[in-house]
């Protein structure tokens, strides 16, 4: 009897300890500059509007399926409200990118929801602090959308 290829291969073990927990870790991520789903949807459509004038354009079933995703969850779309939502994030250093972007991305209705699905917020802004945020970035979801 012969033996026969494993059908699954094993499962490779993270390299880093990368976490968005309470203690946020993102390795080599850090520091560096995140996008809400707004702004990445944005910059997408802006690329690809660039590159249909150019004729270059190579729509992959990939760019497609993420077009679509940020088309159905990004929370602002028009570019005047995506810059005014940055704008108002930015103005909190105490902040993590990766922090304000989740907070531009999931619009929160309150800091403890907030809090609970951004466990790394607890304890570098105030519930008032944050509600205050999250209800400016709401007044511009509700009123201008």
């Amino acid at each position: 009897m012969s033996a026969t290829a494993p059908t699954s291969r094993t499962r490779e073990q993270p390299q880093g300890d990368e976490e968005a927990t309470a203690d946020l870790r993102l390795g080599e991520f850090q520091n560096v500059p995140t996008l809400t789903l707004s702004e990445a949807r944005l910059l997408i459509n802006a690329v690809m509007d660039h590159r249909k004038q150019q004729r270059k354009v190579a729509e992959t079933e990939t760019l497609i399926k993420t077009q679509d995703y940020l088309d159905v969850f990004a929370r602002f779309k028009q570019k005047e409200n995506i810059e005014a939502v940055e704008r108002m994030l930015a103005t909190h250093d105490e902040l993590e990118y990766f922090e304000r972007s989740q907070l531009g991305s999931l619009c929160c209705e309150s800091a403890e929801e907030a809090k609970t699905l951004i466990p790394s917020l607890s304890n570098k802004i105030s519930d008032a602090d944050l509600q205050e945020l999250l209800d400016e970035i709401t007044k511009l979801r509700n009123f201008v959308e």
